[in-house]
C-alpha cells in the first residue's frame, strides 16, 4: 500500500470548483503535449508549506502512481473487470513528486502521466465498480471509491473522487482515506492525492492547491 512506498521512497495557489460534469473534447482533438511528464511535475518548492516534498526516481513513482488507486502492482482483484488497466504500450514512466505532514502522517501526492483515454471513460469505470476486493500478498481489502460532483476548474476535463482502503486485519489506525482530483490537459493527466490513516480526513484546499498548481505547469512551461 502507499503507506509503504512513503516509507521507502519518499521519506529517503488555490483553484475555483464548480458543480456539474464538464464537456470533454473528443479522443480525436486531443492535442499533445511536447514536453515529457518529469519535465511538467511541480516541484518540492511549488507544494503547500505543511507538506516538505520530494521527487521520487521512476521506479518508485512507479509504484506509488500504482498505490494510490487502492489496488497497487501484482494485486488480485474482484470482481476481475474492476481491474485497473495497465499502462498503454510504450507509456512514458509517470512522475511522481511527494509531502509528508510528519505530524499527521498525512500525504500529498501529485503524479503527471501521459494518456490518451478520456476522464469520461474513467469515470464510468469507477462508478462501475463503487467496492471491490483487493489481495496482494496474503493480505485482503476492502477499497470503496466514490466520484464526487466537485470537479476542479482549469483542465480540459476533470473529476473528483474520495476512497476507502479498509484492511482485513491491522485494525482502525491502517484505514487509508483519499481525496483526489483528476484532470487532464492535452494528453497529460494530471492526479493529486491527500491521504490519511485512521479518523484523520483529507486536506481537500491542499489538493485544489496543488491541481492548479499543476495545471498552471501544464499549461505554460
Amino acid at each position: 500500500m502507499a503507506c509503504a512506498v512513503l516509507m521507502a521512497g519518499a521519506l529517503t495557489g488555490c483553484a475555483e470548483a464548480v458543480s456539474g460534469i464538464p464537456v470533454a473534447e473528443s479522443a480525436t482533438s486531443m492535442h499533445h503535449v511536447e514536453a515529457a511528464p518529469a519535465d511538467l511535475l511541480p516541484g518540492p518548492h511549488e507544494f503547500p508549506s505543511a507538506y516538505p516534498a520530494v521527487v521520487l526516481t521512476p521506479q518508485a513513482a512507479s509504484a506509488a502512481a500504482g498505490d494510490l488507486d487502492g489496488v497497487g502492482m501484482g494485486a488480485t482483484v474482484s470482481p476481475v473487470e474492476c481491474t485497473p488497466p495497465e499502462s498503454e504500450p510504450g507509456a512514458e514512466p509517470p512522475a511522481v513528486a511527494v509531502g509528508t505532514d510528519e505530524a499527521s502522517r498525512a500525504s500529498l501526492t501529485v503524479e503527471l502521466s501521459r494518456t490518451t483515454e478520456l476522464l469520461a471513460r474513467v469515470r464510468d469505470r469507477l462508478r462501475a465498480c463503487e467496492q471491490i476486493r483487493v489481495s496482494r500478498a496474503g493480505a485482503g481489502s476492502t477499497v470503496t471509491t466514490e466520484v464526487s460532483a466537485h470537479v476542479p476548474a482549469g483542465a480540459d476535463e476533470a473529476m473528483t473522487l474520495r476512497r476507502s482502503v479498509i484492511p482485513d486485519v491491522g485494525g482502525a489506525g491502517l484505514t487509508q482515506t483519499m481525496y483526489t482530483s483528476v484532470g487532464r490537459v492535452g494528453d497529460i493527466r494530471i492526479t493529486v492525492t491527500s491521504m490519511t490513516f485512521g479518523a484523520g480526513e483529507p486536506d481537500k484546499a491542499a489538493v485544489d492547491e496543488l491541481f492548479a498548481t499543476a495545471v498552471h505547469s501544464v499549461r505554460t512551461r
